[in-house]
């Protein structure tokens, strides 16, 4: 892909994944430019490092250099887009954003890390275990690091750590050396119909790791193995298997003390520097990986202890004894229950409020019940809009599909723009955002009014 072009131009260049791309071959000396419908925190990083973006469909942005221009898109981009149809309709050399890191990943060693849920920080965990041993790796995030502010991590080290996603199958263009699957659930049924074809999908990404590599599934997941040629390993929170936490015992702050169990002895005394039994998960198979890659038992246990976490991944923006304030990318009900239980762990006692902002038309139509039931684990709820992203409505479907199935009393459904209004109505004790849309515009003015009452 880089030998004979000159600019890489991007179509959907805010998107989490597709960033990562795009600051890469800016490192790598290239002209490198994109559009994306709305401003961000991430656009605007973007510009500051002298990538230009521009939020216009416009298609005289688009370099008009053809044969020297490589377009590399996101799946999440509508097709009519008038920019994504000029570029198709000129002929200009393109792929999508999964192709493109695959074709980056090919000739390194690449460690993947897959699942419906718990892929971005336990992918984000084991990137910052090999960068904190003195090893290093490149690492394409899903998110944004805190320990390093950016969710690119770039090395000399030909070892390449990767958020391998599902979405529109993406992650069959990669073949790993060690791969990890985090959980198979039911998602993304407008790509996949139904979820046994979303475990289908995860058997065919782990029938592409090296034969010679691994592949880490977290205990009691179904993934059907059959055609996997790699080794096969267990990994569980604290169920006896080839990876296992033991020995667990709760700290202050939501932390936990912890044995590590492995196929080569015990590491004793493990902490992950974040709060939450979830993460204590995401550490077994994180360093599961870095194991079966050579990584020194002592460093891994240096590396998860200094671990500050993802940003919007069970991300503490303000924690006093009179109010606290967390923000989770959670948007499967899957993961917002097991936010919700690391919260009751964490804040025992509190009356928690939820604000969820459901993200997709069809996610929200397959599992109403599913977040329905999800966020009645809550003491409260505000509950917003659908937020659409790549969709055009359904008709019928709406959030009052989940708004009318949750059992709390104290629930209420308002548009988001009288979001921060009825917030500053209420007595707020523990408050949580969660969703995947542009919910996360409200972290800062919620975070900067709290403080002011804590």
């Amino acid at each position: 892909m880089t030998n004979m072009y000159s600019h890489y131009y991007f179509i959907g260049i805010g998107g989490i994944g597709m960033s990562a791309i795009a600051r890469y071959f800016k490192h790598q000396g290239f002209e490198v430019s994109g559009y994306d419908r709305t401003p961000s925190a991430l656009t605007h990083a973007l510009e500051a490092e002298g990538i230009p973006v521009h939020y216009e469909d416009d298609v005289t942005a688009i370099p008009q250099d053809i044969p020297h221009t490589f377009v590399i898109y996101t799946p999440a981009i509508p097709e009519d887009l008038n920019e994504l149809q000029y570029v198709r309709g000129h002929s200009y050399p393109m792929c999508k954003r999964s192709k493109a890191l695959g074709e980056i990943a090919r000739g390194q060693e690449c460690l993947a890390v897959s699942g419906t849920h718990g892929k971005t920080t336990t992918s984000t965990l084991l990137a910052h275990i090999l960068t904190a041993s003195g090893e290093g790796c490149s690492a394409f995030l899903g998110g944004i690091s805190k320990n390093y502010d950016t969710n690119l991590l770039l090395s000399r080290n030909p070892v390449l750590v990767a958020e391998a996603d599902e979405f529109d199958r993406s992650f069959l263009q990669l073949h790993p050396h060690i791969a990890v699957v985090t959980a198979t659930d039911a998602d993304h049924l407008d790509i996949y119909n139904d979820h046994a074809h979303v475990v289908e999908a995860f058997g065919q990404f782990t029938a592409q790791v090296d034969a010679d590599g691994a592949v880490v599934v977290k205990y009691g997941v179904d993934v059907p193995l059959a055609q996997t040629s790699a080794k096969v390993w267990r990994y569980a929170y604290d169920k006896p298997c080839d990876f296992y936490a033991s020995d667990i015992q709760p700290l202050e702050g939501g932390r936990f003390d912890f044995t590590l169990n492995h196929p080569g002895g015990r590491i004793e005394h493990c902490t992950v520097g974040i709060p939450g039994w979830v993460n204590v998960e995401n550490a077994v198979a994180a360093s599961a990986v870095a194991l079966l890659h050579g990584t020194a038992p002592g460093a891994i246990r240096d590396a998860l202890a200094s671990f500050q976490g993802v940003k919007r991944r069970f991300d503490i923006h303000v924690n006093t004894p009179r109010i606290a304030y967390i923000d989770d990318y959670a948007h499967h009900p899957n993961e917002i229950k097991a936010a919700i239980s690391s919260m009751r762990n964490i804040f025992p006692g509190r009356t928690l409020l939820g604000i969820f902002q459901p993200h997709l038309y069809t996610r929200t139509r397959d599992f109403a019940p599913e977040f329905a039931e999800a966020l009645s684990g809550l003491d409260a709820l505000i509950l917003l809009p659908i937020y659409p992203a790549r969709e055009e409505p359904i008709p019928g479907v709406n959030s009052e599909l989940i708004f009318d199935q949750v059992t709390l009393q104290d629930k209420v459904l308002i548009p988001k723009e009288q979001l921060m209004d009825h917030l500053k109505s209420r007595d707020i004790d523990c408050l949580v955002t969660f969703g995947a849309g542009d919910v996360d515009r409200f972290i800062e003015p919620i975070e900067t009014w709290l403080k002011t009452l804590a």
